[in-house]
C-alpha cells in the first residue's frame, strides 16, 4: 500500500489516501504536484483505495508540501509517527 500525504497552510493535520499499486499513487502524487506547480487555484479530488468511499478534494493553492511513501510493517514498528519529518544539517 503507498500513501500520499498532502499537508495544507494553515492546518496542523495532514490528509492522506492510499493507493495499492506504484504506478496509481505516483500518477496522484504527479496530480498534486502538477497542481501545485500551475500556481492556478483548482480543486484536486483523491480517492483512497484503502478505505471505500473516502475521498478528499483540496484547493490546490492551499497546498504546501506532498510525500509518498510505501506503508510498511517496520515505519509502525520503529515508532516513527506517519507525516513529514525535519531533520536539521549538522
Amino acid at each position: 500500500m503507498f500513501i500520499i500525504d498532502v499537508t495544507l497552510k494553515s492546518t496542523p493535520i495532514t490528509l492522506s489516501v492510499q493507493r495499492k499499486t506504484p504506478e496509481d499513487a505516483e500518477a496522484s502524487y504527479q496530480q498534486v504536484i502538477e497542481a501545485m506547480k500551475s500556481g492556478e487555484q483548482r480543486l484536486i479530488e483523491l480517492v483512497c483505495e484503502h478505505q471505500t468511499g473516502k475521498k478528499i478534494s483540496i484547493v490546490s493553492s492551499e497546498i504546501t508540501a506532498v510525500q509518498l511513501y510505501e506503508k510498511s510493517g517496520t515505519a509502525t514498528a520503529s515508532g516513527k509517527a506517519p507525516g513529514f519529518s525535519f531533520a536539521a544539517a549538522g
